[in-house]
C-alpha cells in the first residue's frame, strides 16, 4: 500500500498501559481455556500479545491505518522488574549460585558460537553473503533488536544492504519462538526425568526472616516496595550517568539491579526487614506488562516480504537450541528440577531476550514450585554477560568472513 495513503495513529503512553493490561487479561483466559497452552506454559503476554499485534496487521492491511505505541512506559517497567531482580538477590544466595553461575557463562559462550556457525552456514548454503548469517545468529536472536540494530547500521556501512531489517526481523521472530519453545522444552525434561520442585520452593513469608510481618498488601508495605523500587531506579540513571560521562557503558536496566542488590544486602545488615513478598508481585505484574507490551506493538507486516526465509532458518535454529539445551544445558546444570527450570530460561535468553527467559521460568514455577538458583542464574547471564561474549564472539566471526572473503 503507497505511504500516502497510510493513516498513522500512536496511542498515547497510558493508552499503551491499558491495552497491554487488557492483553495480558486476554492471555490469562485463553490459558484457562485451552490446555494446550496450559500443559505447555505459554506466557499468558506471548498469548494475548501475538492476537493484539496480529489484528492491528490485519488493521494495517485491510484498512491502511497504521498503529504504533509510545513506549516510555514500557521503559521505565523494565527497570522496576531488574530492580525487583536485585532485591531479591542477597550474598548468600549468590554466593551459592556461584558456580552454577560460572558454568552457565561458559555454556552460554559455547551456544553463541553454535548459533553463529548455523546462522552463517544456512545462509551461506542458500548463496547469500556470509555477513548476513550473523544476523541469522546470535546478532539478532541472543542479542535481540537493541544489538541487531547497532550491528545493522555497521554492516550497511560496510556494505550489507538491509542488514537492519533483516536483524529485525530475525529478532522479532526470536522473541515469539523463545516464549513458545521454553515452556515446552521444560515440560519434557520435568516430565522425562520425574522431577520435582516442591525441595525448591519459595518459604513462606512467616518463616522467612528478612520479610517484614503483617499483610503484604498494607498501604505500608506497598509503599515502603514502591519507595525501594524509585530508589532503584533513579540511583542506576544517576549511576549510569557517571559512568557515561567516563566512558563506560552499561545498560539501564542492569545498574538498577546492581543497585537493588546493594540495597537488600545493606538492609540485612542493618537488619531492616523488606518484604520481598510484596516486591516479587510487583516483579510479576511489572515483567508481564512489559512482555505483553514488546509483543503486542510488533509491525508484522513488515516482516511479510521475507517471511518464509525468516521461518524456515527460525525453525532450524529453534532446533538447534531444543537439542543444545536438553543435551548440554540441562545436564552440566545437575540435571535436576533447577536445571529443567534454566532450560526454560536458556531457550528464552537464547531465542529472545532476558525478560522472555523470566517469563519462561516464571510460568513453570508457578506450576512446579520456586527456583531460586534459576532466576537468579539466569537474570544475571542475561543482564550483562551474554552481551560481553556476544560482542566477542560476533567479532571472532566477523575477522574469519573477512579473512575468508579476503
Amino acid at each position: 500500500m503507497p505511504a500516502e495513503q497510510i493513516t498513522q495513529i500512536q496511542v498515547k503512553p497510558i493508552d499503551v498501559l491499558m491495552i497491554s493490561i487488557l492483553v495480558q487479561y486476554l492471555g490469562i483466559y485463553l490459558t484457562r481455556k485451552i490446555r494446550l497452552l496450559r500443559d505447555y506454559y505459554i506466557p499468558p503476554a506471548v498469548t494475548g500479545g501475538l492476537i493484539c499485534s496480529g489484528i492491528i496487521a490485519l488493521i494495517y492491511v485491510y484498512q491502511g491505518v497504521e498503529i504504533s505505541f509510545d513506549m516510555q512506559i514500557r521503559d521505565v517497567l523494565l527497570l522496576v522488574f531488574f530492580s525487583t531482580i536485585g532485591l531479591s538477590a542477597k550474598l548468600s544466595t549468590l554466593a551459592a549460585g556461584g558456580k552454577a553461575l560460572a558454568v552457565m557463562v561458559v555454556v552460554a559462550g559455547l551456544f553463541l558460537v553454535i548459533q553463529n556457525a548455523t546462522g552463517v552456514g544456512l545462509v551461506t548454503l542458500a548463496g547469500g553473503h556470509p555477513g548476513y548469517g550473523l544476523f541469522a545468529g546470535s546478532v539478532s536472536f541472543a542479542g535481540g533488536h537493541g544489538t541487531a540494530i547497532a550491528w545493522g547500521a555497521e554492516a550497511e556501512a560496510a556494505g550489507l544492504d538491509k542488514a537492519s531489517v533483516a536483524g529485525i526481523a530475525f529478532a522479532t521472530f526470536g522473541l515469539i519462538g523463545g516464549g513458545l519453545l521454553g515452556g515446552p522444552v521444560a515440560r519434557g525434561l520435568i516430565n522425562r526425568y520425574k522431577l520435582k520442585g516442591g525441595s525448591t520452593a519459595v518459604e513462606s513469608d512467616s518463616d522467612d526472616k528478612s520479610v517484614a510481618t503483617g499483610n503484604p498488601a498494607s498501604l505500608s508495605n506497598l509503599l515502603g516496595a514502591i519507595l525501594l523500587l524509585a530508589i532503584c531506579v533513579e540511583s542506576g540513571d544517576l549511576v549510569n550517568r557517571l559512568l557515561f560521562e567516563k566512558g563506560v557503558l552499561l545498560p539501564g536496566f542492569l545498574t538498577s539491579m546492581f543497585v537493588g542488590i546493594l540495597l537488600t544486602n545493606l538492609a540485612d545488615l542493618i537488619r531492616l526487614r523488606i518484604n520481598l513478598h510484596t516486591i516479587n508481585k510487583f516483579g510479576e505484574v511489572s515483567l508481564a506488562l512489559f512482555l505483553a507490551m514488546s509483543l503486542m506493538s510488533m509491525q508484522l507486516w513488515s516482516l511479510a516480504g521475507a517471511a518464509g526465509t525468516i521461518f524456515f532458518i527460525m525453525i532450524l535454529q529453534m532446533l538447534v537450541i531444543t537439542l543444545f539445551t536438553t543435551l548440554i544445558v540441562f545436564r552440566v546444570m545437575g540435571k535436576d528440577y533447577d536445571a529443567a527450570v534454566m532450560a526454560a530460561g536458556f531457550v528464552g535468553l537464547g531465542l529472545g531476550a532476558t525478560p522472555v527467559a523470566i517469563a519462561n521460568m516464571s510460568a513453570v514455577t508457578a506450576r512446579f514450585g520456586h527456583s531460586a538458583k534459576a532466576l537468579l542464574v539466569i537474570p544475571l547471564v542475561g543482564a550483562f554477560f551474554i552481551d560481553l561474549l556476544n560482542a566477542l564472539v560476533i567479532k571472532f566471526y566477523i575477522n574469519v568472513i573477512t579473512n575468508w572473503l579476503g
